[in-house]
């Protein structure tokens, strides 16, 4: 991990954090075509305010998925698929209605697309790890409405009494909670044949190992990414599970100078879909606060003026 020392204490960023791979080719996809056309971008591209900010700033416009109308319907021929997936069913209707669709799927995410459509062509019962509402996780279980999806082990009951269960996962879930959980299964159902295909992420597994190594030494951690971000938030929630103080915050204006009484040891993480940028305003800003306070002067010291009262002997002039 990087270390800055400051006056005050010392600054940890994470070995794999930040922005993933396929956050990034979404956002270049993205820019370059806003570059030569109008766009609409269903949905969010990447969970974060400043990615949003900087894409609107180019011209693009937003829109939903899977509008309540169930119209497909923009304010421009484009339409951009964000880096979260859709199902083949809102695709083909975007298409269908006309427009012109660029999709920037991350390719990790068509991994667990296609992993799931295996286990249901195969017989098995689709159940998917995750945020129940997540974009990623509709998009999955758009093309099959009969998925179940859970997070915890109160929720294995919710699926069917079958022969078969196929388990993937939504690709930013902690790999840890994964594999306890379709042990819970398995547990439960010890007379059902569980397939799991482990579909959890390489950028997710190393943000979280990453986090492990930074919580033995930091004191406090700083999750930076969007507050809809749900990696980020589980990055301060693995951290507070491993013993450290943590906040979940967007940049640096969020800071607050209590969080760092007593601290020696900052760690810095950042969610799949946080810029660069964003980890280093929160970096300059914790530097800036390390900087030793300056005593402020009184203006009459350095003045110059003999006539001040603190020179009585001059006093008579």
């Amino acid at each position: 991990m990087k270390t800055i020392q400051t006056p005050r204490y010392q600054i940890l960023i994470a070995e794999h954090t930040g922005m993933c791979f396929g956050v990034r080719k979404a956002i270049k996809a993205t820019e370059a075509l806003l570059a030569r056309q109008p766009a609409t971008i269903l949905g969010q591209l990447a969970h974060n305010p400043a990615v949003k900010a900087r894409l609107a700033s180019q011209g693009a416009q937003t829109g939903e998925l899977a509008p309540t109308s169930g119209t497909p319907s923009a304010p421009t021929p484009h339409v951009i698929i964000t880096a979260h997936g859709a199902s083949d069913r809102d695709r083909n209707r975007w298409q269908d209605a006309g427009y012109q669709v660029t999709d920037t799927t991350c390719p990790l995410v068509r991994v667990a697309h296609h992993k799931l459509a295996k286990l249901v062509s195969q017989g098995y019962l689709p159940v998917i790890i995750g945020k129940d509402g997540h974009v990623e996780v509709r998009g999955l279980q758009g093309d099959f409405p009969n998925a179940r999806v859970i997070l915890h082990p109160d929720d294995i009951p919710t699926i069917p009494h079958v022969k078969r269960i196929g388990i993937i996962s939504q690709t930013t879930q902690p790999i840890d909670r994964v594999r306890a959980l379709v042990q819970q299964v398995r547990k439960q159902r010890p007379e059902v044949e569980v397939v799991f295909y482990d579909t959890v992420c390489h950028p997710t597994k190393d943000r979280q190992t990453s986090l492990d190594k930074l919580c033995h030494t930091a004191e406090l951690v700083l999750a930076i990414g969007g507050k809809n971000s749900n990696n980020t938030a589980q990055l301060a929630r693995t951290a507070r599970g491993l013993g450290c103080t943590a906040h979940h915050i967007e940049g640096p204006d969020e800071i607050r100078e209590e969080w760092l009484k007593g601290i020696t040891k900052i760690g810095l993480t950042a969610g799949t879909s946080t810029l660069d940028e964003s980890l280093h305003a929160v970096t300059a800003r914790l530097q800036k606060m390390a900087e030793p306070k300056k005593s402020p002067r009184r203006s009459h010291e350095f003045s110059g003026d003999s006539r001040h009262p603190l020179h009585p002997q001059l006093a008579h002039d």
